[in-house]
């Protein structure tokens, strides 16, 4: 199997930044070569909420199930 991983060093060992479907104790080989990886900051779910600019009513929040199966109702 030959798999690229994105890997983290910090300073004694290196991490992966996503899960490895192997047992562990596996032993592997590897090839280090440095990465220029953009890291984003994740930011909060409201900051992405409000950075999408949604437009809708502004009873969203206290009438969404409303809002949601009248929708569904009229699908039918």
């Amino acid at each position: 199997m030959t798999k690229t991983l994105y890997l983290t060093f910090d300073g004694k060992v290196f991490r992966p930044e996503e899960p490895i479907e192997l047992p562990p104790d596996t032993r592997v080989r590897a090839t280090i070569e440095a990465a220029d990886v953009v890291r984003r900051e994740h930011g909060s779910f409201l900051e992405t909420a409000r950075s999408l600019n949604l437009d809708g009513p502004p009873d969203w929040s206290s009438r969404l199930e409303e809002y949601l199966y009248r929708a569904r109702l009229r699908l039918s």
